[in-house]
């Protein structure tokens, strides 16, 4: 049976595949035992989970290794580095000692960045009687991210997450908070955030009895400054069934309208990949429950090789999001982490994508960002390639960043073909960036106390 030819049921019960349980999965053991062997020396190093939706329901076997849902979701060789891969791999034949297998992967684990863009040193908050908040982040003026602890896993697990880092079992890299009243506090302490962003992990991973206790403790205390509420979630693309068949499905939407019909704003950023992710009853039935509570649902996603670096793939994918309700919203270039060196892609590449998908599609669909790094500066837009006086430059700008004035700020860096974050590219007139020096003093504690209110 093919995938497009699965039935389901109407009420389908979750089944996740791990490394303990992959190779039960019938089209793996249709593998070879060399590609069987590769995954599992990958998913002992990145995280890796799958689910029975995705498999039976979004992967096209016919066409793997090369079908993006699998790429997306099952290890690939190339994901590591091959002296990574070998070291992984002599391990797991020499030796079935798990602690030993554990610290090698850790080691490898901590040679991939972990952390980008000064998650754990710059963005990590603190209350005014000096308690750490390791369970959020406040990196721009407006919104601070909340990480439940209870969030950190999820329905499956894409084998680009930049967050790759809360699911290995590292607890000391993970970001994780329980408390939603030191998340108050912080709000009352700092009047200028507007947003709060749940994230994880996956907070739709959580029972709707847990999301909703944090939930009425932001909308009980009334606060004055909070005006949105945004959920970073994939769980329409990997289990559209939280929101249609599963035992507190209608629970979990009534949170939803709980907090729309307080007066705050919902915003669901809804994560999907490729348009394969839009193409079942089941997921367009979602996105109209969620759309229903009065939500509204913004759509993002990194551009990524071996995945969705097709411009056509990615204006059909806006397109079909406008039609479907959503608002596309960002498209990301990938982060500077785990296995950036099999995703990413060029700068000047990733540009002709957007535009070439931009130019496209309607104006309802232009609604959309990109391609933006989410860098440690800021986010970070790629708006071009000009010739200046025969040479060739990127043209700059900051959608969001660390001081709000640099906001919006033109700025041109030298044109460089195999650059794929920022930080290889240099200045086109001056020494350094117009940011640079300031960044260094924002390293330093009360970063956002330096600044006005705008």
């Amino acid at each position: 049976m093919t995938y497009q030819e699965t039935v389901w049921d109407e009420s389908p019960s979750l089944k996740s595949y791990t490394l303990a349980n992959f190779r039960d999965i019938p089209q793996i053991q249709n593998l070879s035992e060399e590609k069987q062997f590769e995954m599992e020396v990958v998913g002992n190093v990145l995280p890796f989970k799958a689910n029975n939706y995705v498999v039976e329901q979004l992967i096209d076997w016919n066409k793997i290794p090369t079908d993006p849902m699998y790429v997306l979701t099952f290890p690939q060789k190339g994901m590591l580095r091959p002296k990574h891969f070998d070291k992984m791999s002599n391990t797991l034949k020499n030796s079935s000692d798990k602690k030993e297998i554990a610290e090698v992967a850790n080691e490898i684990r901590l040679q991939l960045n972990p952390h980008p863009a000064g998650q754990m040193e710059l963005n990590v908050p603190t209350l005014k009687d000096g308690t750490k908040l390791y369970g959020m982040q406040h990196k721009y003026k407006e919104t601070c991210l909340f990480f439940p602890s209870q969030s950190q896993t999820c329905h499956a697990y894409c084998s680009f997450c930049f967050r790759w880092p809360q699911f290995v079992g590292m607890d000391e890299m993970k970001f994780a908070m329980k408390e939603g009243e030191q998340l108050v506090q912080y709000l009352i302490e700092h009047p200028e955030i507007s947003d709060v962003l749940f994230t994880g992990g996956d907070p739709m991973i959580m029972k709707a009895k847990m999301f909703s206790k944090y939930v009425d403790t932001l909308i009980d205390a009334k606060l004055p400054n909070l005006k949105t509420i945004r959920v970073g979630t994939k769980s329409l693309s990997y289990w559209p069934y939280k929101f249609l068949t599963d035992n507190d499905s209608e629970e979990m939407l009534e949170v939803f309208r709980r907090v729309t019909e307080n007066g705050l704003h919902l915003g669901f950023m809804g994560h999907f990949n490729h348009l394969t992710e839009l193409s079942t009853d089941s997921v367009k039935k979602a996105i109209q429950k969620v759309r229903d509570t009065g939500a509204q649902i913004r759509t993002q996603s990194p551009l990524l090789a071996h995945i969705n670096d097709d411009a056509d793939m990615w204006a059909k994918m806006w397109s079909k999001q406008v039609q479907l309700g959503c608002i596309p919203y960002y498209m990301f270039v990938v982060r500077d982490t785990g296995a950036q060196h099999y995703f990413g892609i060029s700068l000047g590449r990733a540009q002709e994508i957007f535009r070439d998908a931009y130019k496209k599609v309607t104006g309802l669909a232009r609604t959309v960002r990109g391609p933006s790094m989410s860098a440690t500066p800021g986010k970070v837009q790629v708006l071009g390639v000009v010739t200046i006086n025969n040479e060739k430059f990127f043209v700059l700008r900051f959608l969001q960043g660390r001081n709000p004035e640099w906001v919006q700020r033109p700025f041109l860096a030298k044109y460089d073909e195999n650059a794929v974050w920022l930080d290889d590219l240099k200045p086109a007139f001056e020494e350094k960036f117009f940011f640079e020096d300031e960044m260094e003093k924002l390293k330093k504690p009360k970063i956002f106390e330096d600044y006005p209110e705008s």
